[in-house]
């Protein structure tokens, strides 16, 4: 913080000059838009006034929900576990997932009747993606004669709840998946699609095939899936699953419930004293499929209770839901409003599960390349962790602090550009 109230101090001084001093305004403009140019220090709970404050991956917002009024940098950007401990089975990690990912909170209408429905997320999917989230939940209708986006009821979509045709966010993921050759993305489709073959159609449409896994390589009764490195060297980076179990013979679409256990979404999914199996799925405790789906989200979503429920809530029921699945970590965490938190939120969550399983630290950020586990580098927070997930995953924020060989660059850039700013702002006196 030093750094930046140094800023600020030079800043004020500078448009005092500015207002004392009118024929140095070229000059001292020149000193401060130097002082803009020195690196944002402020790290995750610490004070802000503006997004600038922060450092890279983090927003200035705050969480009254939490009885946190006064804002302070939230992180908004995922650590990807496959760039830190490379080369496991898939069902080894934890991904974030958004729910209802195209139910997006201003989102313009297509159809040109204002929309009358729920909305889950603040971003586009390409954001989303960008800022780390691998999994989407996705609501595919019938409707106008294609396949759309919409946020409905009772299997059938309205002009008053439809978002866009599901092609235009397909080729998002197609886009980033293209952008970004190591990355995996699971798409989790809620189905009510009738059409015959529409939606293997919509797929081949948006260029999404060449990146299909087929489900003859999925492993069933529980086995080990391949490794990430292996799925990126066959360009297998796309997992689709279907709610509608005919979709597995007729379009060769996986049938969710035969590759994932899952618990029940909306409230029953968010009561920390029990983790109920959603019932189309088998017991948690089932070793019959061996990735495990947690939903975290209320059955009404409210924005402005979203970050308490990311950052309190959900470490929580994580916690319940590890217990309840016979000490099994969530592969994938689905949330709304993802980014919303009192510093850390699911973000936090999703690092603290991924250390503990993949090194045994307390956040994947301590995790080293190559290192036995159990040996943690320090991030500023708890690293080192003898025991299970059980009764580690807990509420708290990780502090990212730069590494000794950075902060001397960039304590060096501050300096040289205060040292500068001083010597202009002497000269003309």
């Amino acid at each position: 913080m030093a750094r930046l109230s140094r800023r600020r101090f030079l800043l004020s001084l500078h448009v005092a000059l500015l207002l004392l001093v009118p024929s140095s305004r070229f000059l001292l403009s020149l000193h401060v838009a130097l002082l803009l140019l020195v690196p944002c220090s402020c790290q995750v709970g610490d004070s802000c006034s503006a997004a600038r404050d922060c450092g890279v991956g983090l927003y200035c917002g705050d969480c009254a929900a939490a009885g946190r009024t006064r804002p302070s940098c939230i992180r908004d950007l995922a650590i990807q576990p496959t760039s830190i401990v490379k080369g496991l089975p898939f069902n080894r990690y934890s991904w974030l997932v958004t729910h209802n990912s195209f139910s997006i909170v201003g989102e313009p209408s297509r159809t040109g009747v204002e929309r009358v429905t729920f909305y889950n997320q603040e971003d586009t999917v390409t954001n989303q993606l960008r800022n780390g989230v691998r999994g989407l939940m996705l609501d595919m209708y019938d409707f106008g004669g294609d396949v759309w986006l919409c946020h409905s009821l009772q299997g059938q979509c309205y002009n008053f709840t439809a978002f866009e045709p599901a092609i235009d966010t397909l080729k998002e993921v197609e886009a980033f998946l293209s952008e970004n050759p190591t990355e995996i993305v699971t798409i989790f489709i809620e189905d009510y699609v009738h059409a015959p073959m529409r939606l293997s159609k919509l797929f081949t449409a948006a260029d999404l095939m060449k990146y299909w896994y087929p489900i003859s390589e999925m492993p069933t009764s529980g086995q080990e899936w391949p490794t990430v490195t292996d799925m990126v060297a066959k360009n297998h980076r796309l997992l689709v699953f279907t709610s509608d179990a005919s979709k597995e013979s007729s379009e060769g679409i996986a049938y969710q419930w035969s590759y994932l256990l899952e618990n029940e979404s909306g409230d029953p999914g968010i009561d920390p004293s029990t983790c109920p199996n959603r019932k189309e799925s088998q017991p948690l405790n089932s070793r019959s499929a061996s990735l495990f789906m947690q939903n975290y989200f209320p059955t009404i979503p409210v924005e402005s209770e979203a970050c308490k429920e990311n950052s309190v809530g959900l470490p929580q029921m994580v916690q319940t839901c590890y217990a309840a699945a016979g000490n099994r970590i969530p592969n994938y965490i689905a949330v709304n409003f993802y980014m919303r938190s009192d510093g850390g939120g699911v973000f936090d969550v999703q690092d603290r599960i991924n250390g503990l399983t993949l090194c045994g630290c307390n956040t994947i950020a301590a995790c080293q390349a190559g290192a036995p586990t159990g040996a943690c580098k320090n991030t500023g927070a708890p690293n080192q962790t003898t025991s299970s997930v059980n009764g580690n995953v807990y509420s708290g924020t990780i502090e990212f602090k730069t590494s000794a060989s950075r902060a001397s660059s960039t304590s060096t850039w501050s300096n040289l550009v205060i040292s500068l700013s001083l010597a202009l702002i002497l000269k003309p006196f």
